[in-house]
């Protein structure tokens, strides 16, 4: 029955905190790039602006994969943007704008938008939509802004900053899902596998102290 058939989550994203998130709560992906040009949609909405970009990573992936039949293979695509001041704010282009940001942002808040798509290939279904957190950015220096910068995380994430890594000091408080903001968020995740009829727990593994195997739970 198809319904009995183990599953297999494969991740769409090159992303090591979307990894370590799903990792985190018992769950190990598969991994497999997507290669979407992000400058490829264009809106002014930052809800759509995700929800499209998660969409077409899945969909990217989902064309170069062969399903096993002994596998009910499902595909994750996510993608983030912070919303601040009305605009749309996704990777920094460089130090110099990541540094500019910051000095706008700090001591304010904005929104970090996730969008998910999540495929099940086997059963040829989709469910998808977006989760939202407001972040309070700490009132920081200059001389901590350019630290940060001069680090290089800030030019690898939606809106610069992160808050489980070294950005973490730099956020004052947030008012959601923690997970959102890292750019995967569980919960959500959780009823995305219910609106396709599937449970999450099916995915949980067991994993020996310092990673040494890994073994399905129950």
């Amino acid at each position: 029955m198809r319904d009995q058939l183990p599953l297999r989550l494969v991740l769409a994203s090159a992303s090591p905190a979307r990894r370590k998130i799903l990792q985190a709560a018992g769950i190990e992906p598969d991994v497999l790039v997507s290669g979407v040009d992000e400058s490829l949609v264009v809106t002014d909405r930052a809800d759509e602006l995700c929800l499209e970009l998660a969409r077409l990573k899945a969909q990217a992936v989902l064309t170069r994969l062969r399903p096993a039949t002994d596998q009910r293979t499902l595909v994750i695509g996510c993608d983030s943007v912070l919303e601040f001041d009305g605009e749309v704010l996704g990777k920094p282009a460089d130090s110099a704008d990541a540094g500019r940001r910051w000095r706008r942002m700090r001591g304010r808040s904005g929104v970090l938008h996730s969008g998910h798509c999540l495929i099940d290939v086997t059963a040829a279904r989709r469910a998808e939509a977006v989760a939202s957190t407001v972040v309070h950015f700490a009132d920081i220096s200059d001389e901590e802004i350019d630290t940060y910068v001069a680090t290089g995380e800030p030019l690898a994430v939606a809106g610069a900053f992160t808050i489980d890594g070294l950005g973490g000091p730099f956020v004052q408080r947030i008012e959601g899902d923690p997970s959102t903001v890292i750019g995967l968020s569980l919960p959500l995740l959780r009823k995305l596998f219910a609106d396709l009829g599937l449970r999450i727990t099916d995915l949980w593994t067991k994993v020996a102290p310092g990673g040494q195997s890994v073994e399905p739970l129950g």
